[in-house]
């Protein structure tokens, strides 16, 4: 019988209890260690989850217009809006402890380093979905150890600061499908075309196989290896009770029809000078620069609409010839809120980008004179006022300039004519003299406080367009006027939301400032309707008399033409329309057919876009009173008198002398009742001659 020596035992004991103390010792330095790195995590607090996320633009119906996501298809989409197939294959063939663990699976972890150790290299993985989370946020995909340190502490960063549901939910929107698509929404759209709340069994299993192996697993790439990956899958559902296995293999045999990726670009949109003009705006409304915004996952919530913006584009093509080289902006806006509905801001957008409607600075023609007339109404003109037409030099800078403007086709009354008349007919002879009798600082004033930017030189030609400006400056102008006078600018964005949903701007319902004189727009825009009635014809026609026959509603306009330039804006009570056609390099119009594009365009469009809606008429305000005149000399219509046309006022101008019978006009009260500066003044223009 052996006998153990007492000194071995008291030796043995002094081993175990070494052993234990540095056990202890291991598992407190562990324990500080597993503490500090908690501590740390907490302190330096949730790590950001933000990725890029595709932008997302619609339409004012709320339909889809387009989208940035530079190669990169991204959405967020929440957890309770994943279907639950998805959620459950993803947890099924990824991490099936997902809810048990605290970002760390140890039994996978041990059994994935046996099976290293045994092969002496970095062979296969055991990380969790809180794991590959954080590489998809921070890390590389090295497989090496210090990444995984790395990875492991942004791990544990996102354990203590965020819930289960949060990082589940942040691991769908971000993991890597293939072709492009990034998050399960993305994958959806990409492979079925649906949402991802709407995934059957059979097309969640599908897609939760590929991240192991984009390229691989791809069912667009190998059918074969895909369809036992969901195989695969729908055995892991079943193990982890996830599904039966009757769901499983009905699943199994479902035949799986793929929409397959489209070839996008950054941009993919019917509307692409819009959707350009919107993402201006949006980055404009929250300060940030434009590239910033294509990868927000921003919901833009925009003005256009989708029908309006077809039939623009659809009369633009119908009226140009497609072999012409011209090119062509126009625009189309509520003008009560300055809400942009159309927009084309040239012929072929993947040629040329440029927008003619938004960036082109153009000499507007006669299409400035509504806002001289504004102005000279509010000066004390009416539409009965007379100046005589005719042939005139107009000397200013103290007799040290001149300047000779012409009438189209040289053709002039030779004799006194109305405002009337003249802005129906566009004379040009009488916007001069309106425009050098109440001074040319009034007609600046007036187009810079309607939203013109460029430099308006205070001379005569100033009154004929000569100054530059742009299409979308000289609609919202003729908005004000439509309007009464209220103060708008064009608005192309009404929302947007970033992309948890929350809302960082909403266009605010705000009264509107009153700009302009109420009663002085309204008689100039009743003026404007003058251009489609021939009861003004004289020495010429009404400029729109051509396309006056296919109107079949009250408008109010006026065209304007240059050598390069040609326009037509005008407006209904509940749309105000713009048109300019011309050559980019200043070639001068000189086919008879593309000098009335603009024209035909305009009045094709506005006929089109309030096809069966309700006829409107445009409302007097108090303060206006309506009068049947002669137009030819202003006078109030008596029983003899050969033209009448019903004309508004300003109330307490309205004419007082009556026409009887066709007769010569009588002088201009304007001619006859100058101050001695203003007579002085004309005589110098030589007005009288």
């Amino acid at each position: 019988m052996n006998v153990i020596h007492p000194a071995r035992i008291r030796q043995t004991i002094k081993l175990v209890r070494a052993l234990f103390f540095i056990s202890l010792l291991v598992l407190t330095l562990l324990s500080i260690a597993a503490g500090i790195i908690l501590l740390a995590a907490k302190l330096q607090g949730p790590p950001s989850l933000n990725v890029p996320q595709s932008t997302i633009l619609y339409a004012s119906d709320e339909s889809k217009m387009g989208e940035t996501h530079y190669g990169e298809k991204r959405y967020w989409t929440s957890l309770e809006k994943i279907s639950p197939y998805a959620v459950k294959a993803t947890l099924a063939i990824e991490d099936r402890h997902y809810f048990e663990h605290h970002g760390f699976d140890f039994k996978r972890i041990a059994g994935a380093a046996l099976a290293d150790l045994k092969a002496m290299a970095k062979i296969q993985g055991a990380s969790t979905i809180t794991q590959q989370y954080a590489r998809n946020l921070y890390l590389s995909h090295d497989k090496t150890w210090t990444r995984k340190l790395t990875e492991a502490f942004y791990t544990v960063r996102l354990e203590v600061n965020y819930s289960k549901e949060q990082i589940l939910e942040g691991y769908l929107n971000t993991i890597y499908y293939g072709h492009g698509a990034y998050g399960i929404e993305a994958a959806a759209k990409t492979y079925f075309g649906k949402s991802a709340g709407d995934l059957t069994l059979a097309e969640a299993s599908m897609l939760a196989g590929i991240p192991k192996g984009p390229s691989q697993y791809s069912p667009l790439l190998n059918a074969e290896k895909a369809k036992e990956r969901q195989k695969l899958i729908l055995k892991a559902m079943v193990h982890a009770k996830a599904i039966k296995p009757d769901q499983a293999a009905a699943a199994e045999k479902i035949p799986l029809a793929f929409t397959g990726p489209k070839e996008e670009e950054s941009v993919e949109t019917d509307a692409p000078y819009f959707y350009d003009e919107a993402l201006k705006e949006s980055a404009r409304l929250l300060g940030v620069e434009q590239a910033a915004l294509s990868t927000r996952g921003l919901k833009i919530y925009t003005t256009l609409d989708p029908v309006l913006q077809k039939k623009a584009e659809r009369q633009a093509e119908k009226v140009i010839d497609p072999d012409s080289g011209i090119q062509t902006g126009m625009m189309a806006m509520d003008p009560d809120t300055g809400e942009v509905k159309a927009l084309v801001g040239g012929r072929d957008y993947e040629k040329s980008p440029f927008n003619r409607v938004t960036q082109a600075l153009r000499q507007p023609g006669s299409t400035i004179k509504p806002l001289l007339y504004y102005a000279a109404i509010k000066d004390g003109f009416t539409p009965s006022t007379m100046m005589v037409s005719k042939p005139t030099v107009f000397e200013y800078d103290s007799g040290k300039s001149s300047y000779k403007p012409s009438n189209y086709n040289d053709y002039y009354a030779n004799g006194p004519i109305t405002m009337a008349q003249a802005i129906a007919l566009s004379d040009n002879i009488y916007a001069v003299k309106t425009h050098l009798f109440i001074g040319p600082d009034k007609l600046a004033h007036t187009a810079r406080s309607a939203g013109l930017t460029s430099k308006m030189p205070e001379i005569p030609s100033l009154a004929l367009g000569t100054a530059p400006a742009r299409l979308e400056e000289i609609v919202n102008a003729y908005g004000i006027l439509a309007n009464g006078g209220k103060q708008i600018r064009p608005v192309y964005v009404l929302k947007i939301e970033d992309s948890a949903g929350n809302i960082v701007y909403k266009k605010e319902k705000t009264k509107a400032k009153q700009l302009f004189d109420e009663q002085a727009a309204f008689v100039t825009t009743e003026l404007m309707t003058g251009m489609f009635d021939p009861k003004l014809n004289s020495y010429a026609s009404v400029t729109g008399g051509k396309i006056a026959k296919q109107l079949t509603r009250s408008y109010a306009g006026k065209s304007g033409s240059t050598e390069t330039d040609s326009w037509m804006v005008g407006y209904s009570p509940e749309l105000v329309t713009g048109v300019w056609t011309g050559y980019d390099r200043d070639k001068t119009i000189d086919q008879v057919e593309e000098k009335g594009y603009a024209k035909a365009i305009w009045a094709g469009f506005m006929e089109d876009a309030l096809k069966g809606k309700p006829l409107k008429e445009f409302k007097p305000p108090e303060g206006v009173t309506g009068a049947y005149i002669n137009p030819e000399n202003g006078k109030l219509a008596g029983p003899g008198c050969p033209v009448k046309r019903f004309v508004y006022f300003i109330s307490g101008t309205e004419p007082t002398d009556l026409c009887i019978g066709p007769a010569d006009p009588e002088p201009n009260d304007h001619e006859k009742k100058t101050d001695k500066k203003k007579e002085s003044f004309w005589k110098k223009l030589k007005f009288w001659e």
